[in-house]
């Protein structure tokens, strides 16, 4: 679920803040999407598709709730139905990144643990239809809520002003108790895939030769980073439980945990990608180096094999 920051009742010097920090990212963000689509050989690898990908449904959400946050704070109404749409794309977003972390990590365990069929199975095709199905299950839940919704409120309700929040879709406390259920869902098989590829990484590493063994260690350590960042993303799934216990015993404390929930659970996990992933990678850092910031290799860029090491 995507948190609410009531940025009225948060102190201004916080707000503005995340304003400038996802104003900061979004940059490294774009400037990391522009090296993606810069060089051709990043459009064929599969752990690159990915990570485009990342990159940009991270940039969308954080321009999203950056302007939510804008919004709120300014106490700036819109149409309902033009608050449902955009409380629908951010639910969907909101999943996106933890599934794709969850792929990246098999894209892995593929390489490392299937490396004859790597190269059959991780192909720039088989990536787009992966991101198609990430998408799809990523939609499950909104679809849900929305359906449920237009089922619920009536004609009217359409053409009001409201301050948009992502529980405008919650018709009935039930839908709540229906929306924990399939988070957890969500969070029981990514977690348990996480695992999954870990262990198989950690048998081939002890049983590898030395050069194929510090392959695998550092395929583990990819894997490692994956599930600390899927960990954060992960936590916001249970950021309603406590938040609910906390309400009814003081709001601004409610206000303040759902503020800290947003820093450390939606935007810190969002802006590892491009800090981690981005510069461990060193063919893709000497490609950013040489778009972005005019470095000239005298040979041209090089294409190492690199993991993210």
């Amino acid at each position: 679920m995507v948190c609410v920051i009531y940025c009225y009742r948060v102190n201004i010097n916080s707000c503005l803040n995340v304003i400038v920090m996802n104003a900061i990212f979004i940059t490294i963000i774009c400037l990391l999407i522009f090296t993606f689509f810069k060089k051709d050989t990043f459009k064929y690898k599969t752990r690159y598709i990915f990570f485009a990908h990342t990159l940009l449904t991270d940039c969308l959400f954080l321009i999203m709730t950056n302007n939510l946050l804008l919004l709120t704070y300014f106490k700036v109404t819109m149409p309902a139905v033009a608050c449902v749409v955009f409380c629908v794309l951010m639910s969907e977003l909101t999943f996106v990144t933890p599934l794709t972390l969850t792929a990246m990590s098999l894209e892995r365990y593929v390489a490392i643990c299937m490396p004859l069929r790597h190269g059959e199975l991780s192909t720039r095709r088989r990536s787009i239809h992966c991101i198609f199905l990430i998408h799809s299950i990523s939609a499950i839940q909104p679809m849900i809520n929305v359906s449920i919704f237009f089922a619920s409120v009536p004609l009217s309700f359409y053409k009001q002003h409201k301050l948009c929040s992502a529980e405008i879709l919650i018709a009935h406390n039930w839908q709540r108790h229906l929306r924990s259920a399939i988070n957890q869902l969500y969070f029981l098989i990514m977690v348990i895939t996480i695992v999954f590829t870990y262990v198989k990484i950690m048998a081939v590493a002890k049983e590898a030769s030395s050069d194929r063994k510090k392959y695998s260690s550092k395929g583990r350590t990819t894997v490692i980073l994956h599930a600390v960042q899927l960990f954060l993303c992960l936590i916001q799934l249970w950021c309603p439980f406590t938040e609910a216990a906390i309400l009814p015993i003081d709001l601004q404390l409610y206000i303040d945990v759902k503020f800290f929930d947003y820093i450390v659970f939606i935007l810190a996990p969002r802006c590892l990608s491009p800090l981690v992933y981005g510069l461990r990678d060193e063919s893709f850092f000497l490609a950013l180096r040489h778009y972005v910031f005019g470095f000239v290799h005298p040979v041209g860029i090089p294409v190492y094999i690199s993991y993210w090491f």
